[in-house]
């Protein structure tokens, strides 16, 4: 069978293809050969700038010019230039690498250089780089941009209804009062507590050779100094240079990315599981789009359908991102390929990710609280209030305050009326009394309103 969207294996290229055009260019194939040959190419030009490197001139802006067309225009077709050459050569490094060659065959001033593409390179100089580049591009293009337009959408829901008090439920039982908004701010500033973990990781490369001492750059040019220069060229390409490592960059502090998306993902699946679960109880409705059906048999269901996908997206990526980080950090004495097809899968983390987040937004995007149905239910649980009432019984010095709420309460049915005629009887100064007979289940929130706006003033 041809591949096609409905033949492809992983439904990241299948169903849902559509929705992560923005990563395709970056992380697929294609994007690391691009990656690649940029670095080899960058490689060669800074070389030329190196004034004790004399078999590498300074080059005429033509040729700049030209090598960073190479760059710019790498295409499919280039691409699939290069896998041909892969046939024959069975290493996808080696083939950017004669890929380049060809190029510089046509080109004068360049085809005296052809000696110095790859030059005192091991393949995965290039590779590191390569992949590095490719998750900042696509962590800065793709990824930070759903993470914070997650933030903002949920920012402005909690601004909102942060004056909506509600019914908390733990261990899913009617508990002391929240408001809405409240509830949403907290996975506000969890989420963005996240995304600054995972903003602030090093994305670290290296460039020194097989083993990682610079050995046959020093034999080669001895009066140069490689240490600088690789940190040079590294920086150039905007990441952080790690000087000790051996064949391989470690991946360290990829694994520390991978972990810190994994803990943002981990707040995301909190958070659908509770708008499901919110949905599920009444508190928020969704707004009805025409053309979905709900279920193929009961025409009145709207699911909550998009909370659901990006909860199961969630936990393939972060299954993947599990594997990929325990892993990568290891590789047998100085080198081994055991990273190499792991590597691979970064692309599919990051995919089911932002797969997640849009159907996330999505969901998000339908929600609208039902204010009346929350205050009504908040209203038929006045049993709330007996921590109230016996944390201020407390205060005041009356016995066996929790006790006698409990008796009051537990397992039993309270409303307003048998709240008053308690608190009524209380031993308590008729000002004290009078305060908590004030009280209801919706003035019942503590700080939960301020907190949200204590939250949006910082």
């Amino acid at each position: 069978m041809e591949l096609s969207p409905l033949t492809a294996l992983s439904p990241l290229d299948g169903r849902y293809a559509p929705q992560l055009d923005s990563l395709r260019s970056t992380l697929s194939e294609y994007g690391l050969m691009r990656y690649r040959l940029e670095v080899e190419v960058r490689w060669l030009m800074s070389m030329a700038t190196h004034e004790d490197i004399k078999e590498v001139p300074k080059l005429s802006p033509e040729a700049q010019d030209y090598l960073l067309k190479l760059i710019d225009h790498f295409d499919e077709k280039a691409a699939m230039e290069v896998k041909l050459i892969e046939k024959t050569t069975n290493h996808d490094v080696k083939a950017i690498e004669y890929y380049l060659q060809q190029k510089f065959e046509g080109q004068a001033e360049l085809k005296n250089l052809i000696p110095f593409i790859h030059f005192a390179c091991t393949s995965e100089d290039i590779n590191n780089l390569a992949y590095a580049l490719m998750l900042k591009n696509a962590f800065q293009h793709s990824i930070a941009p759903r993470m914070q337009q997650l933030i903002d959408s949920l920012s402005s829901m909690a601004k909102q209804y942060a004056h909506v008090s509600m019914l908390a439920r733990t261990h899913g039982q009617a508990a002391t009062p929240t408001t809405l908004g409240k509830e949403l701010i907290n996975f506000v500033a969890r989420l963005q507590r996240a995304y600054q973990s995972i903003a602030a990781v090093e994305i670290l490369g290296k460039f020194n050779g097989a083993v990682g001492n610079h050995n046959a750059h020093c034999v080669a040019y001895p009066e140069v100094n490689w240490l600088a220069l690789s940190e040079q060229f590294v920086k150039s390409l905007g990441l952080t240079w790690n000087a000790f490592t051996t064949q391989i960059e470690s991946h360290d502090e990829l694994a520390n990315f991978l972990q810190a998306l994994m803990r943002f993902n981990t707040i995301m699946i909190d958070l659908d599981r509770d708008l499901w679960s919110y949905i599920s109880v009444g508190y928020f409705k969704q707004r009805l789009l025409d053309h979905e059906v709900g279920s193929s048999t009961m025409p009145h269901k709207v699911n909550p359908i998009d909370f659901e996908n990006s909860e199961g997206n969630l936990g393939v990526a972060n299954a993947l991102a599990d594997h990929l980080a325990l892993k990568l950090p290891i590789s047998r004495l100085q080198r081994d390929l055991s990273d190499s097809t792991v590597l691979r899968n970064l692309g599919p983390v990051l995919g089911y990710s932002l797969l997640a987040y849009q159907s996330t937004l999505k969901g998000l995007s339908k929600l609208e609280a039902n204010e009346n149905f929350i205050r009504e239910d908040l209203e038929q649980h006045w049993e709330v209030l007996a921590e109230a009432i016996q944390t201020v019984m407390r205060r005041y010095g009356l016995n066996n305050a929790y006790e006698e709420l409990k008796k009051l309460t537990r397992g039993k049915e309270i409303n307003e009326a048998s709240i008053r005629a308690f608190i009524d009887n209380l031993d308590l100064e008729p000002s004290v009394k009078e305060q908590l007979l004030q009280l209801t289940p919706s003035t019942y929130i503590g700080y939960a309103k301020k907190l949200v706006d204590q939250f949006f003033k910082t």
